[in-house]
């Protein structure tokens, strides 16, 4: 007996309607908040780190010391993906992200920072480190903007549709 008979033979081919992958996106990175970002190295190399992410539309957000080796790539080289994932119990629940795109490295005084900062949820890390609630952290945020997002999902079999779909911004 085959547990998920609809996942057999060939994916379809069958996109989703624009604002649906939207949707289905803004579900994901809604309901995670860790990713890996992909860097590049001042030698070229590929540096990739585990970030909690906020998001606000498709852009995540997320702080960062302003010396650490992946703000200092951006500092350098905006190119960057990042990788969100729902966590895999098996084929069928498979569901996650790529985005590709650049990355602004923001610090309190820029004049953006204030668009953003808001989506940080900083106050539960006060609460656990034992900080006042009325002294936020500010410090250096980092953008991802992407231009294009590649989504997977098998469940979209189901229904047909094309386990990954493109979303261009």
């Amino acid at each position: 007996m085959t547990t998920n008979p609809w996942l057999a033979g060939p994916s379809p081919t069958r996109r989703l309607e624009r604002d649906r992958l939207e949707e289905r996106i803004l579900n994901l990175l809604s309901s995670q908040n860790m990713c890996v970002i992909a860097t590049t190295g001042r030698d070229g190399a590929p540096h990739a780190t585990p970030v909690r992410y906020f998001h606000l539309g498709f852009e995540l957000v997320f702080t960062a010391l302003g010396t650490s080796p992946k703000i200092r790539n951006l500092r350098a080289d905006p190119r960057v993906s990042a990788g969100v994932f729902a966590p895999l119990v098996g084929q069928a629940s498979s569901r996650g992200a790529q985005l590709f795109g650049t990355a602004r490295v923001l610090e309190p005084d820029d004049a953006d920072f204030g668009a953003y900062w808001p989506v940080v949820r900083w106050q539960s890390d006060h609460v656990e480190r034992s900080r006042p609630l009325d002294e936020p952290p500010l410090g250096t945020i980092a953008v991802i903007t992407p231009d294009r997002i590649v989504y997977t999902e098998h469940w979209l079999r189901r229904e047909g549709y094309a386990p990954r779909q493109t979303l261009n911004l």
